[in-house]
Order: structure tokens, then C-alpha cells, then sequence
């Protein structure tokens, strides 16, 4: 087992009490073997990415320190999502229970059929970057201009702070 890496997760529901789903989905991952949840962002709403006719998201993002390869970090984020109830069938950004992507994974650039680390699409996604820079606002994602000048490039305005549910974890910066 090699040393510890910080990953950067995001977390995003719209479906049976999205601040709810989001709030098990960061208990669950700060039980993962071999691994420490270092912080957890205030929660977000806003609207959906994919179609319209669909509720607005709750969103959030995690530092985790972890030992776990990224693949099998990979592997426990989906069996959350199916403890959960993720459901993989229907449309592209559709509505769902729970969604968890590993957006960073210490300095790897990952590019398989599985998984892409940084996560594809991050650089463009305010409901990513307003929690990532919250907790690690010095973050760097491999390959990427600084978050600073990624936030920048957003707009924000649709991303709204929710009153934060999860008052025992650990809600501190993460310098890197």
C-alpha cells in the first residue's frame, strides 16, 4: 500500500432528500477503509446540468485522504452509489439519488474508459468549483489552469449556500 493521497470528491443529488443523500454519502465515505475525510464543504443548490424537468441538485465536495489505488477508490464510490439507490439507467445527467465523482486524485492524470481523472468537465462546472475552493482554495487539478483562474471562468450566480446540515465533520481548508 502506498502513501496517502488527497482526492477531491464531489457529491451531487436530486432525488429522495438530495441534503439527506448527500449527508449518508459523506458519512459512508468517511468510513472507507484506509482512509480519512479531511473536509467537507458547505452544501449547494442548484440547477440541474442535464435537462430541465428535473428538481434542482444539492452538491458538495470532499477532501479524503486516502491509501486506496484510484480504482478501487473508484469501486467503493459506486457501492455507495448503489447503497443508495443509483440508478445507471436512465438519461445522461438525468435525475438521481446520488452521484459521486473523483474530480482529483493527488497529481495522477488518469485517462481510461472507466475513469478520467480530473474529472472531464470540472474546469466548466461552478457547482464543483465554488465547494472545491472552499475547502481547498489552494487546490491545483493536474493539467489545469489554478482554481482561481477556473472560478473565474464560471458563472456562480446559480450556485446558492444551503445551511449545512452535517455540523460534526470537518469543515477546514485543505492546503496543499
Amino acid at each position: 500500500m502506498g502513501a496517502p493521497v488527497t482526492a477531491y470528491l464531489g457529491l451531487g443529488s436530486n432525488l429522495d432528500d438530495p441534503a439527506a443523500q448527500v449527508t449518508r454519502a459523506v458519512a459512508a465515505l468517511g468510513r472507507l477503509r484506509d482512509s480519512r475525510l479531511l473536509a467537507v464543504s458547505s452544501f449547494y443548490r442548484n440547477p440541474p446540468m442535464g435537462p430541465q424537468d428535473q428538481p434542482d441538485y444539492v452538491n458538495a465536495v470532499v477532501a479524503l485522504e486516502t491509501r486506496l489505488e484510484p480504482r478501487e477508490l473508484l469501486a467503493e464510490m459506486q457501492a455507495i452509489e448503489r447503497t443508495q439507490g443509483r440508478d445507471r439507467s436512465g438519461p445522461r445527467w438525468g435525475p438521481r439519488t446520488i452521484d459521486l465523482d473523483l474530480l482529483a486524485y493527488g497529481e495522477q492524470v488518469i485517462d481510461e474508459p472507466q475513469l478520467h481523472v480530473p474529472h472531464p468537465g470540472v474546469a466548466e462546472r461552478a457547482f464543483v468549483l465554488v465547494p472545491l475552493a472552499e475547502i481547498a482554495p489552494d487546490a491545483r487539478l493536474p493539467g489545469l489552469a489554478p482554481l482561481a483562474t477556473l472560478l473565474a471562468g464560471v458563472d456562480r450566480q446559480s450556485v446558492v449556500a444551503m445551511p449545512a446540515p452535517h455540523s460534526d465533520t470537518p469543515r477546514k481548508s485543505v492546503r496543499r
